[in-house]
């Protein structure tokens, strides 16, 4: 049992801890009406808007079904539409709403103080080397879920 990693359980921890948290920042800030999965959708609009359901599920990770049922609520609590692509009515585009970008600032501000607490005392290069491993990590179970669906 001694040389058993906890890698996986550690991490596991640390999402439950900082999911946590965040939500209560998010509250403390105002922001009563997302969590943080939501709000990692609007994230990634944040940086690019007007995409895809398919390059917005790469871009989050989830699945379509479970990123569906997330822009629902999103849509429906008025932060985001979705609109046939222009050229090609089978795409569908998620748009950001006012309401969402009038949101950004205040989320960023959020998410930069969770930052803060989450590297507390480790020095730039400890991060940049924790972040490398994590990619690292990333990459692996990426590769890993390929190889499990070929196996299928």
């Amino acid at each position: 049992m001694e040389d058993q990693h906890e890698g996986g359980f550690l991490i596991a921890k640390i999402h439950q801890i900082t999911n946590r948290m965040f939500n209560q920042m998010l509250k403390e800030y105002g922001i009563k009406e997302l969590n943080p999965g939501q709000g990692r959708i609007l994230f990634a609009l944040w940086q690019i808007d007007d995409v895809p359901i398919r390059e917005l599920s790469i871009k989050t990770q989830l699945t379509k079904s479970t990123l569906t049922t997330m822009l629902d609520r999103l849509e429906s609590a008025g932060f985001l539409k979705r609109e046939p692509d222009e050229n090609d009515r089978r795409i569908i585009k998620v748009k950001l709403s006012e309401k969402s970008k009038k949101l950004q600032k205040k989320y960023v501000d959020v998410s930069k103080k969770m930052t803060d607490v989450f590297y507390g005392t480790l020095t730039e290069k400890e991060i940049d080397e924790f972040e490398r491993y994590l990619r690292q990590i990333l990459d692996n179970l990426i590769n890993a879920k390929d190889i499990l669906k070929k196996s299928n």
